[in-house]
């Protein structure tokens, strides 16, 4: 969602790291129901009073913050994304809109020449940097736009063995559902590993599906009529990995937890979530 991180003409890669975000309503939609790391993000935010974000989207985390008295500060390389955040900032108070400001962006290259006291990457956005070079230019950057003693938090899934191990021609079903823009349609997933890159691709294909019996035989204009397919990508880091890229790029890890209740992580965890502060006097 933020951070557009690949390889020189790698289309592949460019495509996976933007087309799952081109259609904003579906995504806001199908994310909806995650509020454990809103509550996590809106409780660390409010003890600062004023935030960062990087992959702010079309604002799943930052209106939360924002109707909560934290100033929202947010970069974004989707330009739908955040025309999708502006129309929701419309039907909320002046106060909250005031609170919210917005950036179109590289996260690897945007400069916003000030200082924030906590810089937040929710929700797997680090996962869009492909290779060690983006992740030094994104953690690079974030040193620019962290105050002394600011903190960047950030969360990413934790690669799992039966996960990248998927047999790519294997399709993940699940019920027919209403879309918000298609009208109903099936839909399938498909994942390949490529362990080379440490990159998972996700298939996500969108078929037609026929309206429920019980449903007004009304024709939808923006029904489906024919299937097609998203992709998505995702690097994969792990623990000791992203340890190390943080090291020596100049941060100290202060803590890492294996859940928005700061669990400790453990072997079973499924997500690390990642406080570092630079290092004093470091330099490249």
């Amino acid at each position: 969602m933020g951070g557009r991180g690949k390889a020189p003409n790698d289309l592949e890669l460019e495509a996976g790291a933007r087309a799952h975000f081109e259609d904003p309503q579906y995504y806001a939609e199908t994310y909806d129901w995650r509020d454990e790391d809103v509550l996590y993000y809106r409780a660390i935010a409010e003890e600062r009073g004023e935030v960062l974000e990087h992959g702010i989207g079309n604002g799943r985390v930052a209106l939360p913050l924002a109707r909560a008295g934290v100033k929202v500060t947010g970069i974004d390389h989707t330009e739908a994304m955040l025309d999708h955040l502006r129309a929701r900032l419309v039907q909320e108070e002046p106060a909250v809109r005031k609170r919210v400001t917005l950036h179109q962006g590289d996260l690897r290259t945007k400069k916003l020449g000030r200082r924030f006291p906590l810089v937040i990457c929710p929700f797997n956005a680090a996962l869009h940097f492909y290779t060690r070079e983006d992740v030094e230019q994104w953690l690079d950057r974030t040193r620019e736009h962290l105050a002394p003693n600011g903190e960047l938090v950030f969360d990413i899934s934790m690669p799992l063995p039966k996960d990248l191990a998927r047999d790519p021609n294997r399709a993940y079903r699940i019920a027919p559902f209403e879309h918000p823009n298609l009208g109903r349609v099936a839909y399938r997933e498909h994942f390949d590993y490529d362990a080379v890159r440490q990159v998972l691709f996700v298939s996500m294909f969108f078929e037609p599906s026929p309206p429920k019996k019980s449903a007004k035989k009304k024709a939808n204009p923006k029904q489906l009529t024919e299937t097609f397919m998203t992709p998505l990508a995702h690097r994969q880091f792990f623990p000791r990995e992203m340890e190390a890229l943080l090291h020596y790029n100049g941060y100290e890890v202060r803590e890492v937890y294996g859940d928005f209740a700061r669990g400790p992580f453990v072997p079973a965890s499924d997500i690390m979530v990642w406080h570092a502060r630079p290092k004093k006097g470091w330099k490249r």
